[in-house]
C-alpha cells in the first residue's frame, strides 16, 4: 500500500477496535481553536514515524514532516493544541550529539513557559534510548518530556506511529507525569529513559524495562502510573557545553587492546566505555591498553555486554581495573554510560567526581 502526503489515509486499529479515515490537514491547521486545551510542543527528528518508500530504491527513508505526521493522528487535537518544530529529519542511525544539545536547550526552553505542559519528541527507534536518557539528565524542568518512535512506517496498513504520538501526548499531559522525567511512551507502555531499551529489531512491543518493568501505561482508558523512576539525577548543562568524545570498545573471547591503543594513537579520546564481558570483566590482554589510558588521565568506565544486573567487583579482574582509576557502570548499559560520562564531562573530570554520577 502506498501513502501519498496530503492524502486521506487509512489507519486500521488493533483488534476490537474500529478503523479511522484520518484526513490530513494543513499545518495552518494545526493551531487548535480551544484555547483550554493544554499545549504541548512537538520537536521532529525523523525516524522511522516520519518515513515514506523511496520512489527510486523502495527502500524507507525519513521523508514526513513533523506537520504532516501530527496531521495524520485522529483525535489528537481534541486533546492538546499542537505546535510542531522540525529539528531535523533523519533515520536514527544518524543520529548526533550535536542534535541531542539543540533538543535539550529548545526542550528547556519550551519548558520554561507556563503555557507549556509538555514537550514531546518523535524519533527513529535506534539511538531513541540514547537521545531519551541525554534529554533525561540535561533537562532540568519537571514538566515531562515524552520520546515516542514507530515500528511500522506509515506507508504500512499496520503503523503504530499514529497511536503511539496520541499517546505520548497524553503522556505529556497527564499530571502524574510530572517529575517522572523523559519517558519513551510506544506500544502503549510508560518507561523510564534511563532503565528502558530497544529489545527486537522488528516487533511492535521492542521498548522494555527488562528487569523493573513499566512506569505505567496509556491504554484506551487513561494514562496510570505504578511506579516512579529512584534513580534520576539530573546535570544542568554549562552554556557553550561542548560534548566530550567518548568511544565504546567491545570485549569478545579474544579481544586485546589493539582498538584501544589505535584511539590513542589518533588523539582523539576524551573518554573511554569499555562493553565488557559477564560482570564486567576484561581479558587480561587488553589490560595494558586501558592502564595506559587511564595514566594519561582519560576517563574509563567499564560496563558489560549483558542485557541486565548492576557491576559488583567480585573478582581480581574488577578490582585491577578499580585500582587503574576505572568507573564502574552499575547497570547502564554500554551506550548510556557513554551517555552519562559524556554528559557529565561537561561538568568536571576529577576521577571521584564522576564516579559519583556513576554512584548516584
Amino acid at each position: 500500500m502506498r501513502l501519498r502526503r496530503n492524502r486521506s489515509c487509512l489507519f486500521l486499529a488493533g483488534p476490537g477496535l474500529l478503523g479511522v479515515l484520518a484526513l490530513a490537514t494543513p499545518a495552518s491547521a494545526l493551531q487548535q481553536s480551544d484555547s483550554t486545551l493544554p499545549k504541548v510542543v512537538v520537536l521532529a527528528t525523523g525516524g522511522t514515524i516520519a518515513s515514506m518508500s523511496d520512489p527510486a530504491t523502495g527502500a524507507l527513508r525519513a521523508a514526513l514532516t513533523g506537520e504532516e505526521i501530527v496531521a495524520s493522528v485522529p483525535g489528537l487535537r481534541d486533546i492538546a493544541r499542537i505546535e510542531v518544530e522540525q529539528v531535523a529529519n533523519v533515520g536514527s542511525m544518524d543520529m548526533t550529539p550535536a542534535i541531542w544539545l539543540t533538543l535539550s536547550r529548545r526542550a528547556n526552553e519550551l519548558l520554561a513557559s507556563p503555557d507549556v505542559a509538555g514537550v514531546v519528541v518523535t524519533h527513529g527507534t535506534d539511538t531513541l534510548e540514547e537521545t531519551a536518557y541525554f534529554l533525561d539528565l540535561t533537562v532540568t524542568s519537571t514538566k515531562p518530556v515524552v520520546i515516542v518512535g514507530a515500528q511500522r512506517a506509515p506507508v504500512y496498513f499496520d503503523t503504530d506511529g499514529p497511536r503511539n504520538l496520541l499517546n505520548a501526548v497524553r503522556v505529556a499531559i497527564s499530571p502524574e507525569a510530572a517529575g517522572m522525567g523523559t519517558m519513551v511512551v510506544m506500544n502503549g507502555r510508560i518507561n523510564a529513559a534511563r532503565e528502558v531499551t530497544k529489545t527486537n529489531t522488528l516487533e511492535a512491543e521492542t521498548f522494555q524495562t527488562l528487569e523493573f518493568g513499566a512506569l505505567g501505561v496509556a491504554d484506551m482508558g487513561a494514562v496510570r502510573f505504578y511506579r516512579a523512576p529512584l534513580r534520576r539525577q539530573t546535570i544542568a548543562l554549562p552554556p557553550g557545553a561542548i560534548l566530550p568524545r567518548i568511544e565504546i570498545v567491545p570485549m569478545y573471547a579474544g579481544a586485546d587492546g589493539r582498538v584501544i591503543e589505535m584511539l590513542l594513537q589518533r588523539g582523539e579520546l576524551d573518554g573511554l566505555v569499555i562493553a565488557g564481558l559477564g560482570l564486567a570483566h576484561v581479558p587480561q590482554a587488553a589490560m595494558d591498553a586501558i592502564r595506559a589510558v587511564r595514566e594519561r588521565g582519560i576517563p574509563v568506565v567499564v560496563s558489560t555486554r549483558v542485557y541486565t544486573g548492576r557491576i559488583v567487583p567480585l573478582y581480581e579482574n574488577n578490582v585491577t581495573l578499580l585500582k587503574m582509576g576505572a568507573i564502574q557502570a552499575d547497570n547502564l548499559s554500554p551506550q548510556k554510560a557513554r551517555v552519562l560520562l559524556m554528559t557529565a564531562m561537561t561538568r568536571t573530570r576529577d576521577p571521584e567526581a564522576l564516579r559519583a554520577y556513576f554512584e548516584h
